[in-house]
């Protein structure tokens, strides 16, 4: 009888050891939402190539994608003319409201 007894009495005695009074709510500040522009389509570089090279051949693939988390660039891959591999490469940055070439004076491949 005695063996119960001092088992219950230990059992409580810990469970007490062990309550800790619960930590107080930290309060945390929302982040203000960043307006940012969306990565360019295949038609959206297409049609701004070509105003910017109108000599070259026209853009037949491309891909565009942010340069890294957090960048306000986006690099984008691209084939002219017949060509179906993405062999070229221009960066595109955020204007006023707009996409413009990072480096317009070497964006044009030939």
């Amino acid at each position: 009888m005695t063996k119960p007894v001092f088992t219950l009495v230990a059992v409580a005695l810990l469970a007490a050891c062990s309550e800790e009074p619960a930590p107080a709510p930290v309060e945390t500040a929302t982040p203000e939402p960043i307006e940012t522009l969306t990565p360019p389509d295949q038609a959206y570089f297409t049609a701004k190539y070509a105003e910017q090279c109108p000599e070259e051949e026209a853009v037949n693939t491309a891909v565009c994608r942010r340069a890294g988390m957090g960048s306000p660039d986006v690099v984008c891959e691209f084939g002219l003319g017949e060509d179906e591999y993405l062999r070229n490469e221009a960066t595109l940055t955020a204007g006023d409201g707009d996409w413009v070439f990072a480096d317009p004076e070497n964006v044009c491949v030939g």
